[in-house]
């Protein structure tokens, strides 16, 4: 997925990640692969050129999050994001090809995983994609060794 973006983005963004490698995610992995990317690819599709994306993976206050933080969305959007077919830019998004439908996938799949997406972005900090599971769907690679 990390590969794919860095692709989709060329020399175009700043990529970078955190992720914790030992920490696992209990789930189905199409659907989970798909929301992941859908969050990665929407970043790159949407983040100004010279701007820098930044994905993770880890834990947050015991709690397996993943995120991708990307240069913001007008605060105005956002509580249309999840949205079936709702678009924050007409233009850009009929020239990259998107139908409106991935924030409505990605929450549709993360409630199925008992999971939430939390969307957050402030002015001149950027915007925050975070998908929260449950502590019930978290494995580390020791255990699974085990």
């Amino acid at each position: 997925m990390l590969h794919e973006a860095q692709a989709l983005s060329g020399e175009r963004h700043s990529l970078s990640t955190d992720i914790d490698p030992d920490l696992l995610l209990l789930g189905n992995p199409i659907e989970l692969r798909s929301v992941f990317s859908n969050l990665a690819h929407n970043a790159v599709r949407h983040t100004a050129d010279g701007c820098a994306i930044r994905i993770g993976w880890g834990l947050s206050r015991g709690r397996p999050e993943f995120w991708v933080k990307d240069d913001g969305i007008p605060p105005e959007h956002l509580p249309r994001l999840t949205e079936r077919f709702y678009r924050v830019d007409q233009a850009r998004s009929r020239a990259s090809g998107g139908t409106g439908l991935g924030l409505a996938i990605v929450e549709h799949v993360l409630n199925r995983h008992d999971a939430l997406l939390r969307i957050r972005s402030d002015v001149g900090q950027g915007s925050r994609f975070t998908c929260q599971f449950p502590t019930t769907r978290v494995l580390s690679r020791h255990q699974s060794q085990s």
